[in-house]
């Protein structure tokens, strides 16, 4: 503020610590004020300009308060060290007007829909390159322990850097997120067995009967009713599930059990998940649901697996593809694995769980076409009538409900 000078800290002698300083300035026109006016003091007669926080200027310096305000006008000792303001700033601070919204919420839309783009991305590579160590290192259970060991490390990388802030946690906060992780650690291990099992695109076309289950836990779990027009637009993604199973040339029931398995697990994990967001944001959630799942998988890996990968598991890996792609290979599935989750977790958070089920369906339409181009898995004609009902369904489904809850919105707001 140039009329009345620029604060600075009391730093001086004993005699003057913590009083409010300013420097010389040309004298202010005087400003108007309801407060009383007081003469100069020792300036030859003159008034005194009266400064908007109560204070006086006398040839650029301010008069303490308490020598010219009545015992009721003077300032606390917690407003003392405020910076002045000029009259300009005081007025558009108290006329309450609201700063420009900025992008993200202008055009929520559009965030949330680079947030599913992102979260469709991330999962292609995610499952190109993971069938692809597959195909020379097949054990599941400890190529999960990757996937969530490389994310727990990033994890706890970013909190070491505050992006983000570690959010504290409690008992009773560990107990709500723990069979939360229990689900996410039991359905990604059989999701890692069917892909190991079966091509990339029928186990996908399995899972795309998330929304069935999910629909399931939503009215016999959470007791939330779902409209019956929902339920028959699941027949078509079913009845196109089942379709495609009948005749897939890498079927095997290891695969079709285990992507069962996993529907059923995702299915719980996103609807205690939604309430677990209730105290923490949804990275912090996704970082400590990790950290479990990764100490929940390890004993089966290590039970499981951990015999064959001393014998010759390793160096068979590394006798076909060598040392560095092996271990390059490992760490970057298991980092889009990790990014391509804390999206759908972010995702979650902005969404409702059904809607969340329905765009995990439709990310599969982009998985299962990429991973019948990239690999040239054969499919036949049933199959792939199959998954086209199925993926019919699935937007027939997503139609509906997006109605039902437009219809919501407008009763509401009526």
């Amino acid at each position: 503020m140039p009329a009345l000078g620029t604060l600075s800290g009391g730093a001086g002698a004993a005699g003057v610590a913590g009083l409010l300083r300013l420097r010389r300035a040309a004298p202010a026109p005087a400003i108007a004020s309801p407060l009383p006016s007081a003469r100069c003091v020792g300036g030859g007669g003159s008034a005194a300009a009266v400064a908007p926080d109560g204070g006086q200027l006398v040839w650029g310096r301010q008069l303490r308060p308490a020598l010219l305000l009545p015992a009721g006008l003077v300032p606390s000792k917690a407003t003392r060290g405020q910076t002045l303001r000029p009259p300009a700033a005081a007025a558009s601070s108290s006329s309450g007007e609201a700063k420009p919204a900025g992008f993200l919420e202008k055009y929520p839309t559009l965030v949330t829909g680079f947030f599913f783009f992102m979260w469709y991305f991330l999962n292609v590579i995610f499952n190109i390159l993971n069938k692809k160590i597959y195909n020379y290192f097949p054990y599941p259970y400890f190529v999960s322990v990757i996937h969530l060991f490389v994310g727990v490390v990033y994890c706890l990388l970013s909190w070491t850097v505050g992006l983000p802030k570690r959010a504290p946690i409690n008992s009773t906060l560990l107990k709500l997120l723990f069979p939360v992780a229990l689900c996410h650690a039991l359905g990604h291990v059989t999701s890692n067995v069917s892909f190991a099992a079966v091509a990339v695109s029928f186990a996908h076309t399995i899972k795309a009967l998330e929304p069935f289950f999910n629909a399931a836990a939503t009215q016999f779990v959470l007791g939330q009713q779902v409209p019956l027009p929902l339920w028959l637009s699941l027949a078509p993604v079913v009845l196109g599930v089942s379709m495609a199973s009948l005749t897939e040339l890498s079927f095997n029931w290891i695969g079709f059990i285990n992507a069962m398995i996993s529907n059923i697990s995702f299915t719980y994990r996103s609807i205690y998940s939604k309430k677990a967001m209730t105290d923490m944001d949804s990275t912090n959630v996704y970082a400590y649901i990790s950290i479990i799942a990764l100490l929940v998988c390890i004993p089966p890996a290590v039970i499981v697996e951990g015999p064959q990968l001393l014998q010759y598991g390793f160096k068979d890996a590394i006798a076909k593809v060598g040392l560095t792609k092996f271990i390059s290979d490992l760490f970057f599935v298991g980092l889009f694995y990790h990014l391509y989750n804390q999206l759908a977790t972010n995702t979650l958070e902005r969404v409702a769980p059904l809607t969340h089920a329905v765009g995990n369906v439709l990310k599969r339409v982009f998985v299962i076409g990429f991973s019948i181009i990239i690999f040239g898995n054969r499919i036949t004609t049933q199959t792939g009538i199959g998954t086209c009902i199925a993926i019919a369904g699935v937007a027939i489904y997503s139609y509906i409900k997006a109605k039902i809850e437009e219809e919501k919105r407008q009763a509401k707001s009526a």
